[in-house]
């Protein structure tokens, strides 16, 4: 390995020492251990250190073709103690003052959706419904008129049909002789009886049907 490359090597691993010291602080700040599942934060940190690992290990096989040596932790130790020690404190106001900016930016755009999509189609939508309701009733309110007036139409026509049939045959059933015509009214009193009896015989029976039984 070359002099330069070793200088590459030991750059790389001290802005890696760096880069891993505020991706820490990046995790943390997000993670939220004491909001989280302790299972949650236990893959989480397998994960995270993998992807660490594996990040350094690509950078330095991008520098000296991934061959380690003592000096390399140095430089990564060093890195990380410069990030805690000069740029940490810096790092995190940055950091927290992009977070409020994009939860900022997406409050706004919560606002400009809602304010321009969702409230214009929300009273369109309200207004089509109250016009249509609106046309409902009046519809119905001139279907229900209607029908009361056909119906009272109807009514009318079969009292002016049946008027001069009831004439006709109360004149007619007023010049038959007595005889004949209590003789009906005998026989429309019978079966009237009959029809009364086998009726009550009928509410009887259900009437048991729907009785509960008794235990």
């Amino acid at each position: 390995m070359t002099l330069t490359t070793q200088f590459y090597t030991m750059l790389s691993m001290i802005g890696m020492g760096a880069l891993f010291g505020a991706t820490l602080d990046t995790y943390n700040r997000f993670l939220n251990r004491s909001e989280r599942k302790k299972w949650l934060v236990f893959l989480n940190d397998i994960l995270f250190w993998i992807f660490q690992a594996l990040s350094i290990f690509y950078i330095l096989f991008v520098v000296n073709f991934g061959d380690i040596r003592f000096y390399i932790f140095v430089a990564l130790l060093c890195g990380f103690a410069g990030y805690q020690a000069l740029i940490k404190q810096q790092y995190l106001l940055f950091l927290e003052r992009m977070i409020q900016f994009f939860i900022s930016l997406y409050n706004f755009g919560v606002k400009m959706v809602k304010k321009l999509i969702y409230s214009p189609i929300k009273w369109i939508v309200l207004l089509l419904v109250t016009i249509l309701m609106g046309i409902g009733k009046g519809l119905l309110s001139i279907i229900l008129f209607l029908f009361k007036v056909v119906y009272k139409i109807i009514i009318w026509s079969l009292k002016l049909v049946t008027a001069p049939i009831w004439w006709v045959c109360k004149i007619i059933w007023n010049l038959l002789p007595k005889n004949i015509t209590k003789r009906v009214e005998k026989l429309y009193n019978k079966m009237a009886g009959i029809l009364r009896k086998y009726i009550k015989k009928i509410y009887r029976v259900v009437k048991r049907w729907k009785k509960p039984p008794e235990e």
